[in-house]
C-alpha cells in the first residue's frame, strides 16, 4: 500500500504522467505536492522540469524584452514547437511563471515569455485583485480599469513568434533549423490570457490556451493591445482550451461565457476544484496545470495520440479525474 501511495505522489508531482494514467489527485490522497523553491532561488542555468529534456531559462541577445525556456541540450531533441506566453497581470517579468514554463519546455518546446529575467518577482495575484472574489462578484471590465496600466502588450507575443521564425533561419543561431515554426501556440494567464486571445488572430498560431482568463462582457483594452470585445472570439481559428480554478477564480464566469460563445471551433473548458486564480504555476514542476499544458500541446502540436486521451471522449483522463470538471465542443 505504501508503495502505491509513493507511486501516486510521484505521478502527482510530474503532473502529465499521473493525469494520463488516471491516477488520483494529490487532494484525494490527502497530501500536498512538495513546496517549490522560489523561482529566483534556482540559478537560471540549472536545468529543471519533469520532462525528458530538463530546461534552462535565458535571455537571448537579440530579444532582451523576453525570456526563453528551452531544453538545456538542444541536440537531444527533435525540432521544437514554439510557445509564446503572456504573464498574469501583464507583468513585464519573464521569470514570473518559471516552474510552469520550465516544465513545458522540458518536454521539447521553446517557450518565449514576455518580459526579462528579474531578481525580485512581483506579487501574484496582485493585492488589487485580492481577496479572491466569489463568482457573484467576478471582476468586470470597469473593475479592470482601476488596475495600473499594463506593463506589456499583446503585440509582444507576435514579437516572440517573429523572432523565433527569424532565428530558425539565421545561420549561427543556436536555434538554426531546430525550431518547428509551423507548430506555434500562444498562451497566457489572466491579463496575459487576454493578450493570447488577441494574438491568436495571427494565422501562424495553431492552438491557444487561455489560463484563468476570458474576455469581459464589455469591451476593454486592459491587455495593452486593441480594445477587445466578445466579437473578437470569432478571430480564433484553432483548437482552444480555457483552464481555470473553480468559482473562487475571478476569471471563472468570463471563461465560461467565452466557451459558450465559441461555436464551430474545437474548444475545451476545464476547471480544478479548490484551485483559485493563482493556479498551480508555482508548485514544483508547475503542478497540475503544467501536466494539462503538456498534454494539450503534445496533442495539438506533436499529434500525440496518447496525449489526446487526456481530453477526448467521455472517459478521457481529465474527465474521470474527480478533481476536475470538464466540458468540450467539437473535440475529436
Amino acid at each position: 500500500m505504501a508503495a502505491k501511495r509513493g507511486l501516486a505522489m510521484k505521478r502527482c508531482v510530474t503532473g502529465f504522467i499521473w493525469l494520463i494514467a488516471g491516477a488520483l489527485s494529490c487532494a484525494a490522497l490527502g497530501q500536498q505536492p512538495p513546496a517549490a523553491a522560489p523561482a529566483t532561488a534556482v540559478p537560471a542555468a540549472t536545468p529543471i522540469g519533469s520532462g525528458p529534456y530538463p530546461a534552462i531559462m535565458e535571455t537571448a541577445p537579440g530579444l532582451p524584452t523576453h525570456t526563453l525556456y528551452r531544453p538545456a541540450d538542444l541536440g537531444a531533441t527533435g525540432k521544437l514547437p514554439v510557445v509564446a506566453w503572456g504573464n498574469g497581470a501583464c507583468f513585464n517579468t519573464g521569470n514570473s511563471f518559471r516552474w510552469f514554463l520550465s516544465d513545458i519546455a522540458s518536454y521539447g518546446y521553446l517557450v518565449i515569455a514576455v518580459g526579462p529575467i528579474v531578481t525580485t518577482l512581483p506579487q501574484f495575484p496582485p493585492e488589487s485583485m485580492a481577496p479572491i472574489a466569489p463568482v457573484a462578484a467576478s471582476i468586470t471590465a470597469q473593475g479592470a480599469m482601476k488596475l495600473p496600466p499594463p506593463a506589456t502588450h499583446s503585440s509582444q507575443l507576435i514579437d516572440a513568434i517573429n523572432w523565433a521564425s527569424a532565428e530558425n533561419e539565421r545561420r549561427g543561431s543556436p536555434f538554426y533549423h531546430r525550431l518547428d515554426t509551423h507548430d506555434i501556440a500562444v498562451m497566457g494567464q489572466s491579463c496575459g490570457g487576454v493578450q493570447a486571445i488577441e494574438a491568436s488572430a495571427d494565422p501562424r498560431v495553431r492552438t491557444t490556451m487561455v489560463w484563468n482568463s476570458g474576455l469581459f462582457p464589455q469591451p476593454t483594452a486592459m491587455a495593452g493591445g486593441k480594445t477587445l470585445s466578445k466579437e473578437d472570439l470569432k478571430l480564433l481559428h484553432g483548437p482552444t482550451a480555457y483552464i481555470s480554478g473553480d468559482a473562487e477564480d475571478i476569471a471563472f464566469v468570463n471563461a465560461n461565457d467565452d466557451f459558450d460563445r465559441i461555436g464551430k471551433l474545437p474548444v475545451l473548458r476545464a476547471y480544478g476544484r479548490g484551485i483559485t486564480h493563482g493556479g498551480t504555476y508555482n508548485s514544483r514542476n508547475g503542478g497540475e496545470f503544467a501536466g494539462i499544458a503538456v498534454g494539450w500541446l503534445n496533442w495539438q502540436l506533436k499529434a500525440d495520440a496518447h496525449a489526446a486521451k487526456m481530453f477526448v471522449g467521455a472517459e478521457c483522463a481529465l474527465c474521470v479525474n474527480p478533481h476536475w470538471v470538464v466540458r468540450s465542443k467539437n473535440l475529436h
